[in-house]
């Protein structure tokens, strides 16, 4: 056992000796700059090159990590074999994410590239005014040299943009007032918001599918238009002009155009808005991708038509007096119509990009022609009554009916004259919903009995048309007999 431990120890001593001898002959600063020639070698012979792209930028959050984890999400679903589920706030649905130290491959326009997520422990922190996570996290993208320019001039210029359209998609989507007016809130915004639930998309909006097809081709059109607007020298900005009876679906379209493009809706009282200061606020805490609503404009506050209201009416374009009331009973509300066609279609409109402005109305002829030209509202949408292909729509969403189950003669014939609403027609669908042959004949009788009076009404009109004509006419026929009396009196005298 002696022996044993005076081998060892000569062993060790031997070994002391080497390393003693290293150190005397290689001083770190040799070795240091060993390792740092063998890495250059082994990178200009690599034909690979590497890309970290860390949690943090020094105290700083890197957005570019942020955006690279959400977007190797939607790969790693598919392909990954072990990953992290993740569930973030204001989110709906779950989200995928490379484990710690796993990889997954990638390609872009031909280009293949390595994603590797890589974790380690944190040396102890000294004193630090933000103290940092534990552990220290970062990507590394591996691509080829021949690659290098492909992939810093676009790949992740794509990963950013996929990495936003992902974010929106997932979030729940935001309906924002300003119940307090212009004025801020603790953290500076006058906005106040709460989720967006609205169910309604173009695939139950109860409109003709032609008109829907072509709104829908539209937005598609805008939102995927940067470079048409950067081009063209316009601002990235779009205005809708919903008109029609009440009834028609003009809420339901705006929560169709949210749901279908992923924006947030800002709804815009303007009864709450005192100057045009405010409204100019309003306007600038407004994020992108978003819809600017003013529903029923026509009724908010006065503003009228010019042509129709005379120019006293204190919303003219040059001016307005600064005690033109527009609110009603809530005071004083000193908004022109220049400071709304400012809003729309000024220069300050063009403080944020790819926003669009809805504006709805029962009475388009209300409205002074300045708001409807184009550049403020480029698409006049009418939502007219249901349509026989609207009516379809409407029977499959309440009654499960396809639309070979809807191809009745009897609703065709009717359903123009009658002149009803989706709303009505959906208040009797409803009313009727466990009785689908209930709900139709019931449906089919209201529509004959409204095309019925829609008919007498017109008669009715008719008649008294011609009675009004028959009234103007009788003065002109009374005058000429008179005439003829005379005339014919002083035949008689003649002779």
């Amino acid at each position: 056992m002696k022996e044993v431990w005076t081998t060892m120890a000569s062993i060790m001593g031997v070994w002391a000796f080497g390393q003693s001898l290293l150190h005397t002959v290689f001083p770190p600063e040799l070795r240091f700059a060993s390792l740092k020639l063998f890495h250059r070698l082994f990178t200009y012979f690599s034909s690979y090159c590497y890309y970290d792209i860390t949690e943090t930028d020094g105290v700083n959050t890197n957005e570019l990590y942020n955006a690279v984890q959400l977007y190797l999400s939607s790969s790693a679903s598919v392909a990954g074999t072990r990953l992290s589920l993740t569930r973030g706030l204001n989110s709906s649905s779950i989200t995928f994410g490379l484990s710690n130290n796993d990889r997954l491959i990638d390609s872009f326009k031909g280009a293949t590239v390595e994603w590797e997520h890589i974790v380690t422990q944190r040396q102890s922190q000294t004193f630090s005014w933000r103290p940092l996570p534990d552990e220290k996290r970062g990507f590394t993208l591996r691509v080829r040299k021949k690659n290098k320019h492909l992939v810093l001039n676009s790949y992740l210029d794509f990963v950013m943009e996929r990495a936003n359209d992902l974010r929106r998609k997932n979030q729940d989507r935001l309906l924002y007032t300003n119940s307090r007016g212009g004025s801020l809130d603790s953290r500076g915004h006058p906005w106040e918001s709460v989720p967006f639930k609205h169910p309604s998309t173009f695939d139950t909006l109860a409109m003709d599918p032609a008109k829907k097809s072509e709104i829908m081709a539209d937005l598609l059109d805008f939102a995927n238009g940067e470079a048409f607007y950067q081009k063209t020298g316009r601002a990235w900005k779009r205005g809708y002009l919903l008109y029609g009876p009440p009834g028609t679906g003009k809420s339901s379209m705006i929560a169709a155009m949210a749901n279908f493009l992923g924006y947030d809706i800002y709804d815009l009282e303007l009864t709450e808005v005192n100057t045009n200061s405010e409204l100019r606020k309003l306007l600038m805490k407004t994020n992108s991708k978003s819809i600017i609503v003013i529903e029923d404009i026509d009724c908010s506050i006065n503003l009228a038509n010019r042509n129709k209201g005379g120019r006293n009416n204190g919303y003219d374009v040059a001016a307005s007096p600064p005690g033109a009331s527009g609110g009603g009973d809530d005071g004083p509300n000193t908004i022109t119509l220049s400071g709304l066609l400012n809003f729309t279609d000024g220069l300050w409109s063009c403080c944020g990009s790819e926003r669009i402005f809805v504006f709805t109305t029962n009475h388009i002829e209300k409205l002074d022609p300045a708001l409807l030209r184009s550049g403020r509202m480029d698409m006049h949408i009418h939502m007219s009554y249901c349509s026989f292909p609207a009516l379809k729509i409407l029977l499959k969403n309440y009654l499960g009916f396809e639309q070979n189950d809807v191809e009745r003669e009897e609703f065709a014939a009717v359903i123009d004259e009658a002149e009803m609403t989706p709303a009505d027609i959906s208040e009797v669908l409803i009313k009727n919903r466990r009785n689908k042959s209930r709900a139709v004949g019931e449906l089919l009788d209201s529509l004959k009995i409204r095309a019925e009076k829609s008919r007498s009404k017109r008669l009715g009109n008719v008649e008294d048309e011609e009675q009004e004509k028959r009234a103007l006419d009788s003065p002109q026929q009374l005058q000429q007999n008179c005439i003829g009396d005379e005339v014919d009196d002083a035949k008689m005298h003649q002779i």
